[in-house]
């Protein structure tokens, strides 16, 4: 038998060794929309816990619409036209409309990649779409502090000053905010690096509640949520996708309400329950475009960390064809490589503002706790691969038969979609 991981912009075939006894771990299959066009329609039509955005709209003078990066696999092209023709129909001016690229911290998108972002090219020719700088002070507004925790918030001027405030998004497992989309697009999606840095600094990150398809308690969710009733309330379309990018869920509405109604929809198959855990886990980073850089391929290493056995061996492939990340990415990485994993930790141990993308670095720390991390991938140069604190690996049967052999185990986990899929053992799993 073949496998097939997701990997870069198709799949990656793996042939288990002799003897072994796989356990692929996926989602059921989502009954796929049949009408996607007509499902953002009924979406935009009959909203969640908020008037139809054609109601909404009648009578404001200018809209900001946020979606996501190019790391995100959002079909914006499906919604975005009719969400923008909702808007005009309604009597919004088009110099009234701006679509924000929630860029957060990472760089911004160029102009071929906001092309394919935006999927429409009747949206580039219509209304405004500009990316999100988080660290151009004139673009932000002080909205405040957050009550419990005393974050200063900072959001992007275009989105605080807009009559209708609209988020877009995927909702899948988040590995530090629970689930990703809704509230999570706004911030950190165009907050100030100010705010960024902190609600992504150590003590925030090293919270046993900031991981994967867990709201309650989870101190990200909360300043997020903090975050909106500051700002006095957003709308927001979320969409889910199965695992070859077709639409199964969509739905329009008041930001939070909406949010969890599609939380609801993903976790019935994003977070799989699994019996027992293994000590030869294999996985993916997602494939195009989540797994273009070594930085967002740690999503992949944590998702499947509840089933790995202490001391057993995550294998995660992930074709990296960016390379590593940021160049402040790669400095995180580099003391990781010189500090070890527990210096590392106890360097940004307090630090009241994480320094940009070294979070990402101290969740890596969370799959190298558990076991011994491999990487296959043939986008990183030998330099680069020093970098990653992990070892690299030239041929998955081979590591997996390594594997095996090491601990006398020939049952191995395969969890070909990444960190879309969360195995959660049966003795933590959390469900609402």
């Amino acid at each position: 038998m073949t496998i097939e991981l997701l990997y870069g912009r198709g799949t990656l075939g793996v042939t288990p060794p002799a003897g072994c006894v796989p356990a692929v771990i996926a989602k059921q299959a989502m009954p796929v929309l049949a009408n996607p066009r007509a499902a953002v329609a009924q979406a935009l039509a009959r909203p969640v816990g908020s008037a139809p955005l054609g109601e909404l709209a009648r009578g404001k003078r200018s809209a900001c619409v946020l979606i996501c990066d190019i790391t995100r696999p959002v079909p914006n092209g499906l919604f975005l036209p009719a969400l923008i023709r909702t808007l005009l129909d309604a009597g919004l001016p088009r110099e009234g409309i701006t679509v924000l690229i929630a860029t957060g911290l990472h760089r911004a998108n160029d102009d071929a990649e906001i092309a394919e972002v935006v999927g429409d090219p009747w949206v580039l020719e219509t209304v405004k779409v500009r990316n999100h700088v988080a660290t151009d002070d004139a673009d932000h507004v002080l909205v405040g502090r957050t009550p419990a925790r005393g974050t200063v918030v900072r959001l992007d001027r275009r989105l605080v000053e807009a009559d209708l405030k609209i988020a877009t998004g995927l909702v899948e497992p988040h590995f530090m905010a629970g689930w990703s989309g809704g509230r999570k697009v706004i911030a950190p999606g165009v907050a100030h690096a100010e705010t960024i840095t902190t609600f992504h600094n150590s003590t925030f990150m090293g919270h046993p509640r900031a991981t994967n398809c867990v709201l309650d308690g989870n101190p990200l969710h909360e300043e997020q949520l903090a975050i909106v009733e500051m700002l006095g309330g957003a709308l927001a379309l979320n969409t889910v996708i199965d695992d070859q990018r077709r639409l199964a869920f969509v739905n329009f509405g008041e930001v939070v309400a909406s949010h969890l109604d599609a939380v609801a929809f993903a976790r019935r198959y994003a977070q799989v329950p699994v019996s027992r855990r293994f000590r030869t886990v294999v996985t993916s980073a997602a494939g195009y475009p989540l797994d273009k850089t070594y930085y967002q391929t740690v999503k992949g290493m944590v998702g499947p960390v509840d089933i790995l056995e202490p001391g057993g061996d995550l294998i995660v492939a992930s074709a990296c064809s960016e390379g590593l990340g940021s160049k402040h990415y790669v400095e995180a990485q580099r003391r990781l490589v010189e500090l070890g994993p527990e210096g590392f930790d106890a360097s940004i141990a307090g630090k009241p503002h994480a320094d940009i993308d070294e979070w990402q670095t101290q969740m890596q720390l969370r799959p190298m706790r558990v076991g011994r991390v491999r990487l296959y991938t043939d986008g990183l140069s030998e330099e680069d691969v020093t970098l990653t604190g992990v070892d690299r690996v030239t041929d998955l049967t081979s590591a997996i038969a390594d594997s095996m052999a090491r601990h006398a185990d020939p049952h191995v986990a395969f969890v070909p979609e990444g960190p879309y899929v969360v195995p959660a053992h049966t003795h933590t799993i959390e469900m609402p």
